[in-house]
C-alpha cells in the first residue's frame, strides 16, 4: 500500500467517484468510505475495484467508532470530505438528512481527525472539505470572493455553509490543517441523472418534456468534474491551511442556453425520428421557492496563488458528457432503477 493513503468520504458519488480514480490513476492510495445513499453508488467505482490501491469501506461519516476505527487501521496523511446531502430541492422537501449529514457527519469526522492527527509523524496532513458557492446566495453584480459574506438561500446551502463554520473553527481553535473549497456546479461522467444535464439528456431521449424552472434566466458556472479533480488534487497538495479556494470555470450561463445547447448536441448526435429539434420539447414550469438567481464566483486565489487553470471548456465538455452517457446507456439505466421515476418528473437544475 502507498506509504500515504488519503481518506476520501463520499466516494462513491458524481466528483467522489472521479476524484478517486483521478488520486489512483496518479498513484495515490485511496480508502473510500460512502454510506451508498441514493445518489452514491458502488458502480461508479467499478473500475477500480479490485485496483491494489483503492480500499471501499460503506459506512456514515456520522458513524463515530467506524470513523475512528478506519483512522486507527489506515493511518491517512488527508481526508478529502466529499459526504453530503447535495440537492437543493431534496433539502426543500425533507431538510433533517441534510443537517444530520451536513453538519452532525462533519463535526463527527473533524474531531475525529483531531484526534489522530498527532500520529502523522510530521507529515503534511490536510482536511479538505468540498464545498459549494451556493453559501455565498445569489449575486447580480460582481463574483464573490473567498472572503464575501454568506447568505445561503436553501436548508442545502445552509447546512453546508454550517460545515465551512465548522471547518474553518477547527482551524482556528484548534490549529487543525483545514482548507475549503467552493465549487461551482460541476458536469461530467457518472453525474447522477437528476441533476441537469443528464437528466435533460435523459427525458430528450425518451421524447419526453423538457422542464425548465420559470424563464430559464438563473445563471451558474458550470466546470467540467475533471478540472475540479485537478485543482483538488492542486489544493491538497499545496494549498495553505486555514484558507479557501473558490474553485469554477469562471463564466456562469443561463439555464435555458445550457438545454438549448443539450439539444443542439443531440440533434447532431441522435437525431430525433420526427426530423424536429429537441428544443421543441421545452416546457417552462413553475419556479422553485427561494431560487437563487445568479451564481458566480472569483477563482483568481486558486489560479495566482496555486497555478491552477480550467482546461475543458463548456462546448468540449458538453459534448465529451452527452457522448459518455450515450456509450454509457446500461449506467444510465442502473441509476434510474435506484431513482425513483416520480422524480425525474422535474428538472433538478442546481446541483
Amino acid at each position: 500500500m502507498d506509504e500515504q493513503p488519503i481518506l476520501v468520504t463520499g466516494g462513491a458519488g458524481f466528483i467522489g467517484s472521479n476524484f478517486v480514480r483521478h488520486m489512483i490513476s496518479h498513484g495515490r492510495t485511496i480508502i473510500t468510505l460512502d454510506a451508498l445513499t441514493y445518489a452514491g453508488n458502488q458502480s461508479n467505482l467499478a473500475d477500480v475495484d479490485n485496483h491494489p490501491n483503492h480500499i471501499f469501506v460503506e459506512g456514515s461519516i456520522a458513524d463515530r467508532k467506524l470513523v475512528g476505527d478506519l483512522l486507527s487501521t489506515y493511518r491517512p496523511t488527508s481526508i478529502v470530505n466529499f459526504a453530503a446531502e447535495s440537492h437543493v430541492d431534496r433539502s426543500i422537501d425533507g431538510p433533517a438528512e441534510f443537517i444530520e449529514t451536513n453538519i452532525v457527519g462533519v463535526f463527527v469526522l473533524i474531531e475525529a481527525f483531531r484526534q489522530h492527527l498527532g500520529t502523522r509523524n510530521g507529515e503534511r496532513s490536510i482536511f479538505l472539505h468540498v464545498s459549494t458557492d451556493e453559501v455565498y446566495g445569489s449575486t447580480n453584480d460582481q463574483a464573490f470572493k473567498e472572503n464575501s459574506p454568506y447568505a445561503p438561500s436553501s436548508p442545502y446551502a445552509a447546512s453546508k455553509a454550517s460545515a465551512d463554520h465548522l471547518t474553518r473553527a477547527w482551524f482556528k481553535t484548534y490549529e487543525l490543517p483545514t482548507i475549503i473549497t467552493n465549487c461551482s456546479n460541476n458536469y461530467g461522467p457518472y453525474q447522477f441523472p437528476e441533476k441537469l444535464i443528464p437528466l435533460m439528456t435523459i427525458k430528450a431521449l425518451r421524447e419526453e418534456p423538457l422542464p425548465v424552472y420559470g424563464d430559464g434566466k438563473q445563471r451558474r458556472d458550470w466546470l467540467h468534474v475533471t478540472d475540479h479533480c485537478r485543482a483538488l488534487k492542486t489544493v491538497l497538495a499545496s494549498g495553505a491551511p486555514g484558507h479557501t479556494y473558490n474553485v469554477g470555470f469562471g463564466h456562469d450561463i443561463e439555464n435555458l442556453h445550457v438545454v438549448n445547447h443539450i439539444c443542439s448536441v443531440l440533434d447532431r448526435l441522435r437525431p430525433r425520428r420526427n426530423g424536429d429539434p429537441y428544443s421543441k420539447l421545452i416546457e417552462h414550469v413553475e419556479d422553485r421557492p427561494g431560487h437563487d438567481l445568479r451564481y458566480a464566483i472569483d477563482t483568481s486565489k486558486l489560479r495566482t496563488e496555486l497555478g491552477w487553470k480550467p482546461e475543458i471548456d463548456f462546448e468540449t465538455g458538453i459534448e465529451s458528457t452527452i457522448l459518455w452517457y450515450l456509450e454509457n446507456e446500461n449506467w444510465l439505466r442502473t441509476m434510474q432503477a435506484d431513482y425513483s421515476g416520480e422524480r425525474l418528473g422535474i428538472a433538478r437544475q442546481n446541483r
